[in-house]
């Protein structure tokens, strides 16, 4: 199992969203968490997103930036960036979706290969 948090994409984000983490399209994505340091996650730990309900694929974290603030709250918040394309399941796995951040130890994850390749979600 590989340690790292949820993240739901939102549906006002769409289908399109998801798919260029997974599609080639992208190089990088920035994830948001409050607070001002990442006191569990480390660098190589993953991300693993939920659209619709189910738990879609993952991406490896590249770096962290702190010192960023939350436009709407003025708290603190730390940008969380991931490699992308990211390992993408074939078949997604029922995961509720959720606001905010949960740390997860990677139990969700099936023990399958991901497919690598851009095949489109359903949405």
């Amino acid at each position: 199992m590989s340690f790292g948090i949820t993240k739901t994409i939102p549906a006002t984000a769409g289908i399109e969203t998801l798919n260029s983490l997974y599609d080639g399209s992208r190089n990088e994505f920035e994830f948001h968490m409050a607070g001002s340091e990442p006191k569990r996650l480390k660098v190589g730990d993953y991300v693993y997103t939920i659209f619709n309900d189910q738990l879609q694929g993952r991406l490896r974290i590249k770096s962290f930036i702190t010192g960023a603030t939350n436009p709407g709250s003025g708290k603190p918040r730390i940008l969380i960036i991931v490699d992308a394309p990211g390992d993408r399941l074939q078949t997604p796995v029922p995961k509720k979706g959720h606001r905010g951040t949960r740390y997860t130890d990677g139990q969700d994850w099936p023990q399958l290969r991901p497919n690598k390749s851009s095949s489109p979600a359903q949405g």
